[in-house]
Parts: C-alpha cells; structure tokens; sequence
C-alpha cells in the first residue's frame, strides 16, 4: 500500500487558508503561527506537481486545479473526523452497528422518523431494518439477530413495551362481489370468496394469525404483494389500516362491514434482545423508538 506523501495536517491549513481567504486568518482560526501555515502550504504544493493556489493582492485564491483538490481535501478531512467521532463512540460503549427487527404490520413511519433523529445523535453507528412476518420476529430475537424486535407477540423470558395497537381491516376491490353487498358481512359471506394472506416469514415454526376460514387461499410474501392482488380484484384480505388508509380515501379498495362491526385489534411491542447488557446507542435507539410511537395513531373510522 502506497502511503500518503501530503499530511492531514497541510490538508488542513490548505483548506483553512482557502475558507478564511489569507495565511495570517487561517493561522488565527487554526491558533498557530502564521510561518507554520506558510511552511505547511509550501511542503504541500511540493508535493503536487501543479500549484492549488495563487496570490491575488492580499487574497490567496484557488487555481482551477485547486479547486478539485479543495473539495477533495474537504472530503478527506471530514472523513478524518468522523473516524475520531466513531472511535470517542466506541469508548463510551457506543456500538457499531444496531439491527431492527419490524414485523411488517408494523408503520415504518415512527421508525424512518426515529432513525432520523438518533442519526443527530450517533451518526456513525449503522442501522439496520429488517423486515419480519409472525415468527420471524421471534427467531430474529431468540437468534440475536436483532437487538430490537418490533412485534406482536413476546416470546417467554421477555418483556416488551408496549408501543401502539395495529387495527387490521377487511378489504376488497370495489367492484369485488363482496363490496357490493349491503348488509353486514358474515362468516359464511367470507368462507365463499377467496382470502389473501401474508406468508410467515419464520423458518422453524411457521404460524397462521388471523380468520382464516376461506376455502380459497392465495398466499403471498408480504404486504406489498398482497396489496396489488387486492387491486387486481383477486380477493379480499385484513390488512392494516396504516397501509390501506389512502386507497380506502380513493374508494379504490372498499372496507368491508363484517357482523357486529367485528374488528381485529393487534398489539405491537418493542422487546430488547438482550435488555440486562444493552448498548448505549440501543438504548438511545428503543427510546426514541418508543416516544416516537407515542405520538403516532392510526385509527380506522367507525362505519
């Protein structure tokens, strides 16, 4: 490997005499001496084989060259920074990386803005989103592929925090048979027509959530799939209302009234996978989580 000829530290007074505009301001914003600025430069363009800057009056300004050099510069010592920021991180106990684990009927909208605002605070810890389906939350979080898990269900020897109830609301296409009959929907309603369902995404035990007592069955991967064949008019399906609230605006998919104005209510937790030796940033990472869903409520209307 072939090492660097110019040092972080001419980088640095390059760039200071560029921002400040002279030798004397950079070595002012840098606290040193105006001949170490002068020496820094002049080692620096040594080293170049064209000239980064020129002396126009009392001004130093870029050459053309310069200029490409200049916003190269500032990359590298951005990135220089950073590395000290990661390493300050890490001997404060601040991992590297952190896993999320979200069942799909899970709203990504409080998790995208909890993201956002724990990368103002540990920008250079990764994150990673998983999506899971029933039991692949549960094997995400007995597996320590996660070190959060946000779900329906928590396993024993768990505890989870409560965060927001999901309602899942039986759909249809308009102009599906089912959206056209005008009266409350019963069981025998349902069992004709064909049912579209979400697959676990568990690979150990695989598990049925939901009514399920349609003698047709299309199954699919996730809820984006499911979502098209609902469109498609192929059947009718529970899905929940996060995900479906803009097309029942559009009357483009209809909510069906079943019996009694039955509903299925399902609650979401944040379980930690391993709580009694959690990370700084995981635990910076489930708060901001968990305020996050506080403020965030999606409620189908009353029929």
């Amino acid at each position: 490997m072939k090492n660097p000829r110019i040092t972080i530290d001419q980088w640095l007074a390059f760039k200071a005499v560029v921002d400040e505009g002279s030798f004397a301001k950079a070595a002012e914003a840098l606290h040193k001496s105006q001949s170490s600025i002068s020496y820094a430069i002049s080692k620096l363009e040594e080293q170049l084989p064209t000239s980064v800057l020129k002396i126009n009056g009392r001004k130093a300004v870029l050459t053309e060259e310069g200029q490409v050099l200049y916003r190269r510069a500032s990359q590298l010592l951005k990135l220089a920074i950073d590395v000290e920021q990661t390493a300050d991180c890490l001997a404060q106990g601040w991992e590297a990386n952190i896993t999320i684990a979200a069942d799909s009927i899970v709203p990504v909208e409080p998790i995208f803005n909890s993201i956002c605002q724990f990368a103002e605070h540990a920008p250079q810890t990764r994150i990673v989103l998983l999506e899971t389906i029933l039991s692949g939350s549960e094997e995400a979080l007995l597996e320590r592929r996660a070190d959060i898990v946000l779900s329906a269900h928590t396993p024993p020897g768990f505890l989870g925090t409560p965060l927001t109830p999901i309602s899942m609301v039986p759909v249809a296409h308009k102009n599906h048979p089912l959206s056209h009959i005008q009266r409350e929907l019963s069981h025998q309603d349902l069992q004709q027509h064909r049912q579209i369902v979400v697959r676990d995404s568990g690979l150990r035990r695989q598990q049925d959530q939901g009514w399920l007592g349609a003698e047709q069955r299309l199954t699919v991967s996730h809820f984006g799939l499911s979502l098209q064949a609902l469109k498609k008019g192929l059947g009718f399906a529970f899905v929940p209302y996060h995900l479906v609230e803009q097309s029942l605006a559009s009357e483009q998919l209809i909510r069906l009234n079943l019996t009694m104005h039955a509903e299925r209510v399902i609650p979401v937790y944040l379980t930690l996978a391993m709580p009694d030796s959690i990370g700084s940033a995981a635990k910076l990472m489930a708060d901001t989580l968990i305020t996050a869903f506080k403020s965030y409520k999606k409620t189908p209307p009353t029929l």
